[in-house]
C-alpha cells in the first residue's frame, strides 16, 4: 500500500483539558525570546527553555513553525502533570534533534509528563523518546522517517502511547516499548511503511531489571507494511500476562503477532489475543507466532490470513503448546507445531492439539467488504458475523462499537453495526486517509 498523501500529515486540531488552578500557561514560538516571560504575548524561543523552565501543572503551548527538540527532566505530579502540546489549531514542527541525545523530544527520568500534537519528522535515532520514567503520555504526534525508531521508551512504567502516527522508519520499528517497563498502553495508533516491526515489546534483559513486560494493553491499533527487515506487526518479546485487542494488521511481510522469547527475561507467558484481523503479504510468514515455552496464551476471535502459500494461521512450538487455548478463529487451512517442517490442515491441527474446534477456514474475499481497497470491515453476508464467542475483555470493537451488535460477537477487529445495516468505515478512510 502507498504511504498516505504529504497533505495528510498536517496536524490534526489538537485540544487539550484546561490546566488546573495555580498553574501556568506559557507559550513558545518562533518569534519569541528565551529572555521574555512566556506568555501569549511575550512567547518564549526554544523548547529547552520551556523544559528546564516548568513545573507540576504547567503547560506549554507551542505555535506554528519549526523547532529543535527538547531534553524534557522536568517531573509534574499525578495531580498536576507537565504537557508539552501544539498550540490550538496549530502545527508545530520538531525538525532539529534536541541538544542532549539524537532524538527529537526526549523525556529522561521524569514522570506525569505529556508530549502532545507535535510533528516529527526525520530524527536522527528517535522521533520521541522517554526513559527511566513513569505516567508518561504521548499522544497524537506523527512521526514519519526516523533514523531507528518513531517513538521508543525503555523503563518506563505506565507510559500511555495514544493516537499518534509512526511511519517509516528507517532501520528498526514504529514503536519500541523495552526494558522492563510494565503496564504500557498502546492504543489508537496508525504504524506503517516501519522496517521491522509496527510496535516491538522487549524486555531485553541484558540491560537491567527482570526483562518482563507485564499487564500491557495494546489495542485498536491500525498497522500496515511492516517488516521488510523481518519482526512483525505486533512483536512481544518477554510479555506476559498482556491483552492485545482489537488490532488490524495487514500487508504485513514478516508475521502478524508474536510471542516469544530472544532478549525477554523469561517467555512470553499468559497473554490474551482476541478479536485481531491479520493479514500477511505473499512474502510474508505467518499471522500468528508462538515460539520457545510461550505457554498458556490465548487466540480467540481472530481472522487469521495467509496469501504466502508456503505459510499459514499459525505456527506454535511444541514447548508452547501447554496451557495454548485457542478457538472461534477465522483462519488460513495452515498450522504448524514445528517452524513449518511440517504442515497441518485445519482437521489435523484440531486432531494434535484439541485446538479450534469452532474455527473455520476463510477467505478475504469472503469476508471483508472491499478487501482490494483495504477496507476489512465485514460484508453484510460475512461468515465471521455472529460466529464469535462473548468475551468480556473485549466490550467494543477497533471503532469502539459495543459487542455484539447481533445475536453474538463478530470474528475479528470489527463488529458489524446493526442487524443487515450499512458496513462499518475502514479506519483508515476514518482516520482520514486514502
Amino acid at each position: 500500500m502507498n504511504n498516505p498523501p504529504a497533505r495528510l500529515f498536517a496536524l490534526i486540531t489538537l485540544v487539550f483539558a484546561a490546566p488546573l488552578a495555580g498553574a501556568t500557561d506559557y507559550v513558545v514560538a518562533t518569534n519569541g525570546d528565551d529572555a521574555n516571560s512566556g506568555t501569549e504575548s511575550q512567547p518564549w524561543r526554544t523548547l529547552q527553555h520551556a523544559a528546564d523552565s516548568v513545573g507540576p501543572g504547567d503547560t506549554v503551548s507551542v505555535r506554528a513553525g519549526d523547532y529543535a527538540g527538547a531534553y524534557i527532566e522536568n517531573s509534574g505530579t499525578s495531580n498536576a502533570p507537565i504537557v508539552f502540546k501544539a498550540f490550538d489549531g496549530e502545527s508545530p514542527s520538531i525538525t532539529e534533534d534536541n541538544p542532549e541525545t539524537p532524538d527529537g523530544i526526549n523525556v529522561e527520568g521524569a514522570s506525569y509528563v505529556t508530549v502532545q500534537g507535535f510533528t516529527v519528522n526525520g530524527r536522527s535515532r528517535a522521533g520521541i523518546r522517554a526513559a527511566t520514567c513513569d505516567h508518561v503520555t504521548i499522544r497524537d504526534n506523527r512521526i514519519d522517517g526516523s533514523g531507528k525508531w518513531g517513538i521508543f521508551t525503555a523503563f518506563c512504567d505506565d507510559v500511555v502511547i495514544d493516537h499518534n502516527i509512526a511511519a517509516n522508519t528507517g532501520e528498526q520499528h514504529g514503536i519500541y516499548v523495552s526494558n522492563s517497563g510494565d503496564r504500557p498502553i498502546v492504543r489508537n495508533n496508525t504504524i506503517y511503511g516501519n522496517t521491522q516491526a509496527g510496535i516491538h515489546m522487549n524486555g531485553d534483559i541484558s540491560n537491567g531489571g527482570d526483562g518482563v513486560i507485564s499487564d500491557a494493553v495494546v489495542e485498536n491499533n491500525v498497522i500496515w507494511d511492516n517488516g521488510s527487515g523481518g519482526a512483525s506487526g505486533i512483536n512481544c518479546d518477554g510479555v506476559q500476562d498482556s491483552l492485545i485487542r482489537n488490532n488490524l494488521i495487514f500487508d504485513e511481510h514478516a508475521s502478524g503477532i508474536s510471542l516469544y522469547q530472544i532478549d525477554g527475561g523469561a517467555a512470553s507467558t499468559g497473554n490474551r489475543v482476541l478479536n485481531n484481523t491479520i493479514l500477511i503479504a505473499p512474502d510474508g510468514r505467518w499471522a500468528l507466532n508462538i515460539q520457545d515455552g510461550a505457554r498458556n496464551n490465548s487466540a480467540r476471535n481472530n481472522i487469521l490470513l495467509n496469501a504466502n502459500s508456503s505459510h499459514g494461521a499459525v505456527d506454535i512450538s511444541g514447548d508452547s503448546l501447554d496451557g495454548f487455548n485457542a478457538d472461534h478463529n477465522a483462519v488460513t487451512d495452515r498450522f504448524t507445531t514445528n517452524g513449518g517442517d511440517s504442515v497441518l490442515s485445519l482437521s489435523d491441527w484440531r486432531s494434535a492439539t484439541g485446538s479450534d474446534s469452532n474455527s473455520f477456514i476463510a477467505s478475504s474475499s469472503g469476508l471483508f467488504t472491499n478487501p482490494g481497497g483495504d477496507d476489512y470491515s465485514l460484508t453484510s453476508t460475512s461468515p465471521a458475523i455472529d460466529a464469535g464467542e462473548t468475551l468480556a475483555d473485549v466490550p467494543n470493537d477497533l471503532l469502539g462499537v459495543a459487542r455484539p451488535q447481533g445475536a453474538g460477537f463478530d470474528i475479528g477487529a470489527y463488529e458489524r453495526e446493526g442487524s443487515g445495516g450499512d458496513a462499518e468505515p475502514d479506519p483508515i478512510l476514518a482516520d482520514g486517509f486514502d
